[in-house]
């Protein structure tokens, strides 16, 4: 991926902003800390931040376990955690995030989605969901796209899907 086409995928994600409101139920979001070609996430949370949205990053604490969420806004310190991403401190404060932007590297429009193989994000959205509402918008450039992405029983559907070109509601 050419760096200035990564760089304006960003950018058009924080110019349409979230497809969800923020209110007084729905006030954090997680995004994540862009790997390899993924689309940065660090303009929308920019955005974000100032809209009055707490912002947060997963951490990954051990391999099949759901991720926890350290609070986290753009400028703030981050250290490298597992496979050196990096991700906020150890002292940040963990929070229960009510939008989760999903990485991932395949979707279709039904809203289901092929991550790196770990199963953080469906064990994750899993325990989130049954403890709260939670909508969960996946984020990738328009040519991740598939008509159908293979699935079991476990994986967690997305609500929302954003692109550089444009942002829907999965069917």
């Amino acid at each position: 991926m050419h760096v200035a086409a990564k760089h304006g995928a960003g950018a058009a994600l924080a110019s349409r902003g979230l497809p969800v409101a923020r209110n007084s139920q729905n006030n954090i979001v997680s995004a994540f800390h862009s790997f390899g070609t993924e689309i940065s996430t660090f303009e929308l949370l920019e955005k974000l931040v100032a809209e009055g949205w707490v912002t947060a990053l997963p951490v990954v604490v051990a391999k099949n376990t759901p991720l926890v969420f350290r609070q986290w806004a753009p400028g703030d310190a981050l250290v490298l955690g597992r496979w050196d991403i990096q991700v906020p401190p150890p002292e940040a404060p963990e929070v229960l995030p009510d939008v989760l932007l999903v990485p991932l590297l395949a979707f279709d429009r039904k809203g289901f989605r092929l991550g790196y193989g770990g199963g953080f994000y469906d064990r994750t959205l899993e325990k989130l969901r049954a403890l709260k509402n939670v909508t969960a918008i996946g984020i990738a450039y328009a040519g991740q796209e598939m008509d159908t992405v293979p699935r079991d029983a476990f994986d967690q559907r997305l609500d929302w899907i954003m692109t550089e070109k444009e942002t829907f509601k999965c069917d």
